[in-house]
């Protein structure tokens, strides 16, 4: 028939889903050709009706047929044409992707921390946000005490600040950004007993002028040792393989006097750097004061746990990592180490 071998051709010549959609409307849509026609059925004679009403079918079912096998056809041209435009030749080379890398205050960090670990030290952590108990008075640094001048602060106001103590019990007092590293002496003597050697990375903050020498955040490295018969020769044989370890064999330490507060005596200790052939001034240390080991006793009986620090002494020390780092990779200006400059970072990439 003739309208078959229209539609037919209709179909087959069909070059996508949306065509060969328009034309299954056209013929066997609501409003479409066959069902139109099915329709008028019911105006003919009976025996006329069997008749157009069977060849009616047969162009629906031919139809339907013919459909079903095109469409399959364009889904797989359409799904060819798709893999080989996608198609990926594995044998090219692949493309370098960025790598992230470690910052260099953390690099350094880590190799002040393997050194420690390997004398027997523990690294321990403690909070940035600190009470003015930890941070000032058990470190015999009572308020209005002038060596508080040493400290420019960060004092916290916002209400609804809590903030817990060595054993989980609440800190009462102000709060500020801690100035040093020392307050984890107090917390970790409160909740340990000697003896013991820990050191404590971490950030500290203080009000100052920023320039290429001095910013106002920056890290720390605190030593502590504790026991019975430690002495300063225990303290100048830590710096002593400290030096050694950063700058080799011909490296030296040298110790000057100098005040600190929780320590007696106390010094600023340097180190012979031999490649630069001059002194590098790191920090501070000396003996923990009697005065400290007596708050931590206090705060102890306070928690209910009796005291445990009589009868023994101890060392400390503390230094800055920023600046070992300036001198590790050469960088003229602390600011560089805050500023997020990609340019800046990316030296470090691969460095472990």
């Amino acid at each position: 028939m003739r309208e078959l071998e229209e539609a037919l051709a209709a179909i087959q010549s069909a070059q996508d889903l949306e065509a060969l959609k328009a034309l299954k409307a056209r013929y066997l849509g609501k409003k479409g050709l066959i069902t139109q026609e099915m329709k008028a059925l019911a105006a003919l004679p009976l025996e006329e009706r069997k008749a157009r009403g069977q060849a009616l079918n047969a162009l629906k079912e031919a139809l339907e047929k013919a459909l079903e096998e095109r469409e399959k056809a364009l889904e797989e041209e359409a799904l060819r044409r798709a893999l080989e435009g996608e198609r990926l030749d594995v044998s090219l080379p692949g493309v370098s992707l960025f790598a992230g890398g470690l910052h260099p205050i953390t690099l350094m960090e880590k190799e002040l921390l393997a050194i420690f670990r390997g004398l027997g030290y523990q690294a321990v952590t403690g909070p940035e946000v600190e009470g003015e108990f930890f941070n000032f008075d058990a470190l015999n640094i009572p308020e209005h005490h002038p060596a508080r001048d040493m400290w420019d602060t960060f004092w916290l106001e916002e209400e609804g600040l809590r903030l817990k103590g060595p054993l989980g019990e609440e800190v009462e007092g102000r709060l500020l950004l801690r100035t040093h590293t020392s307050p984890m002496q107090i917390r970790y003597m409160v909740a340990h007993t000697p003896p013991f050697r820990i050191v404590v990375p971490g950030r500290v903050f203080r009000f100052e002028q920023t320039d290429a020498t001095h910013e106002a955040v920056f890290h720390q490295l605190e030593g502590l040792v504790v026991g019975e018969g430690i002495t300063m020769a225990h303290l100048k044989g830590a710096i002593y393989e400290l030096a050694q370890a950063l700058y080799g064999p011909e490296s030296r330490v040298r110790f000057q006097p100098v005040y600190f507060p929780f320590v007696e005596p106390g010094a600023q200790f340097a180190i012979w750097w031999p490649e630069g052939r001059k002194w590098l001034e790191l920090g501070g240390a000396g003996m923990v004061h009697p005065r400290v080991f007596q708050m931590v006793d206090q705060y102890r009986q306070s928690l209910g746990l009796p005291p445990a620090y009589q009868g023994v002494t101890g060392f400390a020390f503390g230094l800055g990592v920023e600046r070992l780092a300036m001198l590790r990779y050469g960088i003229p200006d602390i600011r560089y180490f805050f500023a997020g400059r990609l340019k800046f970072l990316e030296q470090f990439r691969g460095v472990l």
